[in-house]
């Protein structure tokens, strides 16, 4: 087996394994090509000269206290049927991790069709991707503010932009949207992009969506700065009663959706739950926001890190709070003891050290253990609105 970076050569190839893995057409389209996708790395295994193993890296910035961090997106892990069941994807994992490292990827989110696998390498269940199902009559129930709303321009997508950020870096985990992954002007291909315009060329919200065959009207985003701006955006849904059925709507904010929103006695929220890795633990400290650092008197924790496939950050590491900052510092006791796969959770601040202790991730002194949960505010839910 030979792990490499792929080649534009590869591409039909590339595309034939992944095809055979996921599904999909049998003849790649233009955007399908590896070498016409831009914000990404790879690697490729080789065997008996085909390609018989895939997986991508999408340059990404995830939010985490408020601050975008430097995130490797995992992504088409894929493994030819002749070459399942001889450790190729966990040949990959395994050398993705370093490079990751060295391109300063401090952690890695990916959505797993196989958990095992990446648990074995060190993820695990941090997030979700949620969505709704629910009938547009649903929404013309709620109290409606009145809102100008137009379909937006090329002109107006870095203030649709600027809208997105003001509510993503409030919500753990939320990609930022700023790398080469992400083309703002294929927004404009969508089906729906309507803007609520504020003043002075701002955005105050926004819609995007798609009217695909069938009575199920598509919503990705859903996005407001406000109550009134949010209730203006129900009212537009709202006004597709009697034309459609049901509306999928993505659950990004958790202000709309938990005190907005009136939810129905029954309803569908199907869930495609995300992983998360700590791939360099004190560049990922480094450049995570700490606000609850600010309200902490000088403090310390040291920790103990068992992490086989990341040795560079196995070992013991002292976290240093002081003056609203925090710090990871080589030494320490190891007082507290964590597994490669408590990392995740913990540095996201989807699980206290309570549920780590139970899940056989961490172990050691309980009331050292306590000044990570004061960290992150833990137990929090960290969403995701984009699946790779």
């Amino acid at each position: 087996m030979i792990i490499r970076p792929p080649r534009d050569a590869d591409d039909e190839q590339i595309h034939e394994v992944a095809r055979l893995a996921f599904g999909g057409a049998r003849e790649p389209g233009p955007d399908s090509l590896w070498s016409n996708q831009p914000g990404w790395h790879g690697l490729v295994a080789e065997l008996d000269g085909r390609i018989g193993g895939t997986l991508k890296v999408r340059d990404y910035q995830q939010f985490f206290g408020g601050t975008a961090v430097p995130m490797g997106g995992i992504s088409t892990v894929a493994v030819a049927p002749a070459g399942r069941g001889h450790g190729v994807a966990t040949a990959l994992l395994d050398a993705v991790l370093p490079e990751m490292r060295d391109r300063g990827q401090c952690v890695s989110a990916l959505y797993p069709s196989v958990p095992a696998l990446y648990r074995s390498r060190g993820w695990e269940q941090t997030g979700n991707y949620e969505r709704v199902k629910l009938r547009p009559e649903l929404f013309a129930l709620l109290p409606a503010a009145r809102l100008v709303m137009r379909h937006a321009t090329e002109a107006d997508l870095p203030a649709l932009h600027d809208c997105y950020l003001r509510f993503a870096r409030t919500v753990d985990g939320m990609l930022d949207r700023s790398t080469a992954a992400f083309q703002l002007e294929r927004l404009l291909e969508l089906d729906i992009v309507e803007v609520a315009p504020g003043e002075d060329g701002t955005v105050r919200g926004y819609l995007t969506g798609e009217r695909r065959e069938g009575d199920t009207l598509i919503i990705h985003d859903l996005v407001a700065d406000d109550r009134e701006t949010a209730l203006g955006l129900f009212a537009n849904l709202g006004r597709w009663a009697g034309i459609l059925t049901e509306i999928s709507l993505r659950i990004n904010d958790p202000a709309w959706w938990q005190l907005l929103m009136t939810q129905p006695m029954l309803h569908e929220v199907r869930n495609h739950p995300w992983m998360l890795r700590v791939v360099d633990l004190p560049a990922a400290v480094a450049a995570r926001g700490w606000p609850n650092a600010a309200y902490l008197a000088s403090t310390s924790v040291d920790i103990e890190v068992v992490d086989e496939h990341a040795p560079w950050q196995a070992g013991r590491h002292r976290l240093v709070v002081d003056g609203g900052k925090v710090v990871c510092e080589p030494g320490g006791d190891g007082t507290v003891r964590l597994q490669a796969r408590a990392l995740g959770p913990w540095y996201a601040g989807s699980a206290d050290t309570a549920m780590l202790r139970r899940g056989g991730l961490l172990d050691g002194d309980a009331s050292a253990a306590r000044v990570l949960d004061l960290l992150t505010g833990a137990p929090r839910l960290p969403r995701m609105a984009d699946s790779f």
